[in-house]
C-alpha cells in the first residue's frame, strides 16, 4: 500500500502495547506522524525508537481529564495539527457481579468510557479544522470497542456496559459529525492476543482461557490493519462499524 497518510498527524491512546502499539506502527509506516499516548512512557520511548522521526511520546493517563486534554493540546502544539484520533486505551476486568471488587468497575468506567470521552471532546475541534482545511478534506475518529459491545455474556457485565456505551456514543457522534467530514468509526474486535487478559485476577484468567479454548486468536496487527483501512478510504467513503472475530470464534 502506498503512503496515503503523508502530512497527517494521528494520536493513538493506549499505544504502549497490543492494538495501540500495532496501530501506531502501521500509521507511521504509511506516512502519518503519530503521537503515542499511554501511562507507560518507557514503553512508548522504545516504540518511538522503531519509528524514526514519525512519533511524539506523551506519557499520560487518559482517565484523568486534565491529562487527556493536555495530550491532545501538546500533539497539536508540537505537531501542528490533528487528523486522526484512535481511542484505543481500555481495560477488560471480568468476573461475576456478586462480590466484585468495585475498584475494577471504577477503573473500566474511568478508562473505557470517560477516557474515551475526554479525548474525543478535546480532539473534535482540531479534527473539524483538519477536515475543513487539509488537502484530504476529511478527518477520522476511531473508537475501539469489542464484540462485548454487541453481545452480553455471563461474567462480563460491567465490561459489556462500557463497550455498549462506546457503541451508542460513537453512532450518535457519527450522525452529528458526518456532514462535516469527520468520520466516526467503531471497531469491535473479538478475541485478540494482547495483555488485556493478564490484568485480570488469576481465577478469572483461567475462566477466560476456558471460554476461548484452543482457537487461534487475532493478532494485534490484524486490528491495526483494519484501522489503517478505515482511515485511508477516499473522502466519500466512511466505514461506520467493523466487527472482527477470529475465524473459529463462535460468539
Amino acid at each position: 500500500m502506498p503512503e496515503q497518510l503523508n502530512g497527517t498527524v494521528a494520536l493513538v491512546t493506549g499505544a504502549s502495547s497490543g492494538i495501540g502499539e500495532a496501530t501506531a506502527l502501521a500509521l507511521a509506516e504509511h506516512g502519518a506522524t503519530v503521537a503515542l499516548v499511554a501511562r507507560r512512557e518507557d514503553r512508548l520511548t522504545e516504540l518511538a525508537a522503531r519509528t524514526g522521526d514519525r512519533t511524539l511520546v506523551i506519557g499520560a493517563d487518559v482517565s484523568d481529564q486534565s491529562q487527556a486534554q493536555a495530550a491532545v493540546k501538546r500533539t497539536v502544539e508540537e505537531l501542528g495539527r490533528l487528523d486522526i484520533l484512535v481511542n484505543n486505551a481500555g481495560v477488560m476486568l471480568l468476573g461475576p457481579v456478586e462480590n466484585a471488587p468495585l475498584e475494577e468497575w471504577q477503573r473500566m468506567v474511568d478508562v473505557n468510557v470517560l477516557g474515551l470521552l475526554y479525548c474525543a471532546h478535546a480532539a473534535l475541534p482540531h479534527l473539524l479544522e483538519a477536515a475543513q482545511s487539509a488537502e484530504r478534506g476529511v478527518a477520522d475518529l476511531v473508537n475501539i470497542s469489542s464484540v462485548a459491545g454487541r453481545v452480553a455474556r455471563l461474567g462480563s457485565g460491567v465490561y459489556n456496559l462500557t463497550k455498549h456505551g462506546v457503541g451508542a456514543f460513537s453512532e450518535s457522534l457519527r450522525q452529528e459529525m458526518t456532514q462535516r467530514h469527520v468520520r466516526v468509526s467503531l471497531v469491535e474486535p473479538g478475541a485478540v492476543e494482547t495483555e488485556l487478559v493478564t490484568h485480570n485476577r488469576p481465577e478469572i484468567q483461567e475462566v477466560i482461557r476456558g471460554t476461548f479454548g484452543e482457537i487461534q486468536r487475532l493478532d494485534a496487527r490484524d486490528i491495526a490493519d483494519a484501522i489503517l483501512y478505515i482511515v485511508t478510504r477516499p473522502r466519500h467513503v466512511a466505514v461506520n462499524e467493523l466487527l472482527i472475530r477470529p475465524t473459529e470464534q463462535q460468539r
